[in-house]
């Protein structure tokens, strides 16, 4: 028993109290003892989990542009705590998936993380997208209110951060609408003008079927090589450049395009086929020079374990919005980990998702780069309070609690 301020003597915490806390702990259980004043952040745990309720869901529409829709769910509860999570998924703009997930945390405390998962599992890994991009935010959500609810930024419910300040690369493929190489060259510029080290495009978009004539397959393969010459002689020989194919070749063609690309020094060649097909995927890698990455869209351990396990991929990339959230994102950094594989998240995303994702790389050991959806629109940062902000290509890692962030509802209303 410990003595209360009044003196009083508080009871004991019981053990159906403590399985209460610790289960907001439960999606990463290993961590538990590493987590900083454990003891304290379990006993606030206790105590906020007899009242705080989960009782509302909005989901709120941001259209940034004709491409570009960000879906944002905003749990709230019973005391006035909000959670927010991204579950933007092209350019839908309403996610009706979301109701049914909702009604497995209605009513229930937001650090229920480990049984909102264990309720929504088979839903969320059936191999719909959308249902797995439902769940996912419904879980961000929840650890946005837990770290709210304990005074705590969410990456020290994940064992605390390593790092105060994030590296990110700008994706500046979704600003480029001059797809020939000086629309491609101008945009790399003005990123590197504003300060990221990194960039990334896929000037291999609008690719023909590979059942199309020879002749028109060459040409789309020699303007895709192009725009990336382009973009190295702009940025110079120190700024990584980074490819996504979008999985538009087979292997062959993955391997030519691959040693074309050579004199350009890429920092790493994304999806040329469909990560699911590893061991394909595993034959490309070892026949190329460039470090490949790859996993976008793929779903849970289930679906980053192989790329891992056959080192088929240098680099994985889980999405907070797909890949069944935060927890699982650090179990599939964990599997990444064991084979000596580096995560760098998925994240050409709205505000609220890098939020997280921010809160997510800041305590994983083999952390990469995050991405960062650049040059869109010009309030983009304005969209949450404080303002999202980069500074050298860098992003801060806050250390308020939750993700830090609450929504601007006026920004938000100005561009339903």
């Amino acid at each position: 028993m410990t003595r209360r301020k009044d003196g009083t003597l508080s009871p004991p915490l019981s053990r159906r109290r403590f399985l209460e806390a610790i289960s907001l702990f439960a999606a990463v259980p290993a961590l538990v003892p590493m987590v900083p004043g454990t003891a304290r952040l379990l006993a606030q745990a206790a105590t906020a989990s007899r009242r705080l309720r989960i009782t509302g869901m909005e989901v709120i529409v941001v259209r940034a542009t004709a491409r570009t829709t960000w879906l944002n769910v905003r749990l709230t509860t019973n005391q006035g705590l909000t959670g927010l999570g991204g579950a933007s998924l092209g350019r839908r703009t309403e996610l009706p998936e979301l109701t049914p997930f909702f009604s497995l945390v209605r009513e229930e405390s937001p650090f229920r993380i480990e049984q909102y998962r264990q309720r929504g599992w088979t839903r969320a890994a059936s191999g719909d997208r959308v249902q797995a991009t439902a769940f996912s935010a419904i879980e961000q959500a929840q650890w946005d209110l837990a770290g709210k609810a304990l005074g705590a930024p969410v990456s020290d419910l994940f064992g605390g951060r390593l790092r105060d300040e994030l590296p990110v690369y700008a994706n500046i493929n979704r600003a480029t609408a001059d797809r020939m190489p000086g629309g491609f060259a101008a945009n790399a510029r003005a990123a590197v003008a504003d300060g990221f080290a990194a960039i990334k495009a896929a000037p291999f978009d609008g690719f023909p079927a590979l059942t199309q004539s020879p002749a028109e397959v060459a040409q789309a393969v020699d303007l895709g090589i192009a725009c990336v010459a382009a973009m190295r002689e702009a940025v110079g020989p120190d700024v990584a450049i980074k490819i996504d194919a979008h999985s538009n070749f087979d292997v062959p063609l993955s391997i030519e395009v691959a040693r074309r690309l050579e004199p350009q020094d890429l920092s790493w060649y994304e999806e040329p086929i469909p990560p699911e097909r590893v061991t394909e995927t595993k034959q490309i890698h070892d026949a190329v020079v460039q470090p490949m990455a790859g996993g976008e869209f793929l779903f849970g351990m289930e679906g980053f374990g192989p790329l891992c396990q056959q080192r088929a991929v240098d680099v994985v990339m889980p999405d907070v919005k797909h890949c069944g959230g935060l927890a699982e994102a650090r179990r599939i950094a964990a599997v990444a980990d064991l084979y000596g594989v580096a995560v760098s998240p998925h994240n050409p995303s709205g505000p609220v998702a890098t939020a997280a994702s921010v809160q997510l790389c800041a305590s994983m050991s083999n952390f990469d780069i995050l991405e960062y959806q650049w040059g869109e629109v010009g309030w983009r940062g304005d969209l949450l309070e404080p303002p999202e902000r980069f500074d050298r290509g860098q992003i801060q890692v806050t250390a308020e609690p939750g993700f830090g962030v609450e929504l601007n509802d006026a920004v938000a209303r100005e561009h339903a």
